[in-house]
């Protein structure tokens, strides 16, 4: 037991239960039943709540409080679980004093719908930046993480955190990701790129990508509403270690997460060259004029 565990110490210890959560995730998944929409959402990715979410969640939080029980944590599905409580606080702690994360499935509906690109997030953040992520991808048997200021690296389930390999990404592909909310940038984009729109692209049948499509070179570019701290937030942090640009709708630098409100940075903008990202922008300052 760790009282002021490292970034590195605390995915050590997690990762083992990351792994069994994944396995989980993906046996029960042709089987899972959908729980009630949660309120407060509008949207039907949001709404999709799966016995897997309540579940994995409670299996971080076991490991979490046995290991590290004076840390920071965060769940997505915070309200419903039995312990909340239990943990010190809930919030962004102070410099060092690190809150973790959690989105136990990112792309519910994905998941319900039988498709494969579902992760589960986990974060390490400090009072102005992630220190570490971790998104593993159970149905494609791998996994990304990445610390702070050091790159992204991949490896696959079957291995361990130490066996793994940087993350290298093929030439970049004129295809770029809307996320809800964001289908106003299809008309002005689709001129220069192939442009997938989950709004009006996701279907229950055939898979699209999702925004860990950045990661894996599916898309080169992606635009979305607004950056959770557990999810889109989490995923701009991988994707800025690999090496791609990512930014406000503005074009302007992140904010630090102490200057955020409601766990959430402002719409993201993450592209893998310059002219997509400027491309981006120019298109959201026009829409808004």
């Amino acid at each position: 037991m760790t009282h002021n565990p490292t970034p590195w110490q605390i995915l050590d210890a997690l990762f083992p239960t990351l792994k069994l959560a994944a396995f989980y995730a993906r046996q029960i998944q042709p089987h899972i039943a959908s729980r009630p929409a949660k309120d407060g959402y509008d949207n039907m990715f949001g709404a999709a709540l799966s016995d897997a979410d309540l579940s994995i969640q409670t299996m971080v939080e076991v490991a979490l409080l046995g290991s590290f029980p004076d840390i920071r944590f965060y769940g997505e599905e915070y309200e419903q679980t039995y312990n909340t409580k239990y943990f010190r606080a809930i919030d962004l702690g102070g410099k060092d004093d690190y809150l973790v994360t959690l989105d136990p499935i990112d792309g519910t509906r994905f998941y319900l719908d039988g498709h494969n690109n579902y992760q589960i997030i986990l974060g390490i953040l400090n009072w102005d930046e992630f220190e570490a992520v971790i998104a593993l991808t159970p149905s494609q048997n791998s996994f990304y993480y990445a610390l702070r200021g050091k790159g992204v690296y991949v490896g696959s389930l079957d291995g361990g955190l130490n066996d793994t390999e940087p993350l290298k990404l093929g030439a970049p592909k004129p295809k770029i990701l809307l996320g809800n909310g964001m289908e106003f940038l299809r008309s002005p984009l689709s001129q220069q790129y192939d442009i997938i729109d989950i709004a009006t692209s996701y279907s229950h049948e055939t898979q699209i990508p999702n925004v860990n499509g950045m990661l894996n070179g599916e898309v080169s570019a992606a635009v979305i509403r607004g950056g959770k701290f557990i999810d889109g937030a989490a995923l701009g942090f991988l994707a800025q270690e690999a090496g791609h640009i990512v930014t406000t709708h503005s074009g302007a630098a992140l904010p630090p997460l102490h200057e955020c409100s409601n766990y959430e940075r402002p719409g993201l903008v993450m592209a893998a060259t310059e002219e997509m990202h400027q491309a981006i922008v120019g298109a959201i300052a026009t829409a808004r004029k």
